[in-house]
């Protein structure tokens, strides 16, 4: 065995033994893991090794480091969703056992952004309409939505009031959604959106960019959401090429 894949499997060692500990209730949501040095020691690996560990722990979003603070393990998530398929955020709350409520910030109509434009195949005279909301379980916000349809889908001229968007769309218009692309990133702490959600600064978020289409292939809703990092996680199943 090389020195690179004997350093590879003991990180994954590590690993493995750190989740175990989480899963058998040893280490608890909250808990503070010893210093590097101390933790190595503990565990019998180098620090490097250890960091090395402690870093995919961090990407998996097993355990938070707070510089200055420590290394903390993070609250397993609450909401879990596979993106292979397109769910509502109302779909994935009541999946969870929770009850789903909609706190709706705004709903006007107003003129595309460049990126509206391209996105959802505008004209420079063409509006969208524009719907910022508070997704909540059981009245605890769990989701930011930013939301943006063609307002040219409406026969005359609606506000979505509550409720599930998708609902709402199929309601309201002549089209329904077929598929959805979909781009994840993280963001950190943002000053209006961390507030709204009740996050402190130690908390990211999911975002998922959506871009979902009509079961004609055309660009109906173009959506942004931020959810809370440590309340969902995303997940995929992969299968190798037959």
């Amino acid at each position: 065995m090389s020195l690179g894949n004997f350093q590879k499997s003991r990180y994954l060692i590590v690993m493995e033994r750190i989740k175990q500990e989480i899963k058998d209730g040893t280490l608890n949501p909250g808990d503070r893991l010893p210093s590097e040095n101390a933790y190595a020691k503990q565990l019998g690996v180098s620090r490097a090794t250890l960091r090395e560990a402690l870093r995919m722990l961090e990407e998996e979003n097993i355990i938070s480091r707070k510089h200055g603070i420590g290394t903390f393990i993070n609250n397993k998530p609450i909401f879990s969703s596979g993106i292979e398929e397109l769910h509502s955020i109302t779909e994935m709350i009541q999946s969870a056992g929770k009850r789903p409520g909609t706190e709706v910030l705004l709903s006007k109509y107003m003129d595309p952004t460049e990126e509206d434009k391209q996105k959802l195949h505008l004209q420079d005279e063409e509006r969208v309409l524009l719907v910022k909301r508070v997704r909540t379980a059981d009245e605890r916000p769990l989701v930011y939505c930013i939301d943006k349809v063609p307002a040219k889908l409406f026969k005359e001229e609606s506000h979505l009031l509550g409720g599930s968007l998708f609902n709402f769309l199929e309601q309201e218009t002549d089209v329904n959604i077929g598929y959805a692309t979909a781009d994840i990133t993280t963001a950190g702490y943002d000053e209006e959106i961390s507030k709204i959600l009740e996050c402190d600064k130690e908390t990211p978020f999911l975002v998922l960019k959506q871009l979902h289409f009509s079961t004609t292939d055309e660009p109906i809703l173009y959506s942004i959401n931020y959810f809370r990092s440590d309340q969902f996680s995303f997940n995929v199943l992969r299968k190798r090429p037959q």
